[in-house]
């Protein structure tokens, strides 16, 4: 009987300090788990964009709005709204937060119907300079051969593509194209971003800042964008 006791008093020691050690280990913080794809990114409004607006219970309010320079749509019902830079989804519920005002459980989809498609500017010493469609994985060099390629009088071993950063400043890059014809290295070659602005210049530029202002791109590139 006493060994009985004592095997008992010792099963519960080794249970309590069991116990009191996995009290005391920290909890590991579960992280989530991730797909494979990530974070799927949604088309964004520009100016020039065309919505559909359908009200699913008062079709009567059904409207097709464009979005304006400045990137607000006028509705009929809610005033003007600033769209631009939104998705579609994001744009239904400010739009659902603004009706809610005058109708009651309002249900209403938002339809894209047109876009603008992304696109590149080629300006300068091309053959035929002008605005292009940017196609998937295009880059500079093929950007300047839709433009015709080279004039005779291109100073193709500079050409300057400008990338917007944001509403007063532009990155610049340039490219040796005579480099990378004579290397045949084109993975050095530029892939396009939409809204990049490429300028193929007469004359050697001796200087070139990283980061220029755009209103000094208006008399190059500008009057090609209309």
């Amino acid at each position: 009987m006493m060994l009985l006791r004592k095997i008992f008093v010792i099963a519960l020691l080794c249970i309590s300090a069991s116990l009191v050690a996995y009290a005391q280990t920290p909890t590991r913080t579960q992280r989530p788990r991730l797909t494979a794809f990530g974070v799927e990114e949604r088309y964004v409004l520009h100016p020039g964009d065309v919505l559909g607006i359908e009200y699913r219970y008062t079709p009567e309010f059904n409207q097709t709005v464009s979005v304006q320079p400045d990137g607000f749509i006028s509705l009929q019902m809610g005033g003007d709204l600033k769209v631009a830079g939104r998705n579609l989804e994001q744009v239904r519920n400010l739009i659902l937060t603004r009706v809610r005002a005058r109708l009651e459980s309002p249900e209403l989809t938002v339809v894209l119907k047109e876009f603008q498609k992304p696109y590149v500017v080629v300006s300068g010493e091309v053959a035929q300079p002008g605005k292009f469609e940017l196609r998937e994985n295009l880059t500079a060099i093929q950007a300047v051969l839709l433009a015709g390629g080279f004039k005779d009088s291109a100073k193709s071993s500079q050409i300057l593509v400008f990338r917007k950063l944001n509403a007063d400043t532009a990155e610049v890059r340039s490219l040796n194209f005579k480099t990378l014809k004579r290397t045949s290295d084109l993975e050095n070659d530029l892939t396009l971003q939409p809204g990049d602005m490429i300028l193929v210049p007469r004359n050697r530029i001796s200087k070139i800042e990283r980061y220029v202002r755009l209103a000094s791109l208006t008399t190059f590139l500008y009057p090609l964008m209309r």
